[in-house]
């Protein structure tokens, strides 16, 4: 997968999907499952580092994403 942003517009790449749009129509979320954060587009999940999300949302994307927190008791969270 491949993202570049660009004056606020945004380049998604991947095997299956070659999509540019606006920043702003834009949502990052959190799949709980995986505990990372990943964008969907056209139904296509397409997971991103937490690096390219905050990325994502100073371009002017939506932050959706959630603070995941372990419920182990060793956990360091």
């Amino acid at each position: 997968m491949s993202l570049r942003i660009e004056q606020q517009h945004c380049y998604f790449d991947t095997q299956t999907l070659h999509e540019r749009l606006p920043a702003s129509a834009v949502t990052i979320i959190t799949d709980s499952a995986k505990a990372m954060s990943a964008v969907e587009i056209k139904g296509e999940r397409i997971y991103i580092t937490e690096t390219e999300a905050d990325a994502l949302t100073v371009a002017g994307a939506t932050d959706g994403r959630r603070h995941l927190k372990a419920s182990g008791g060793d956990s360091v969270i």
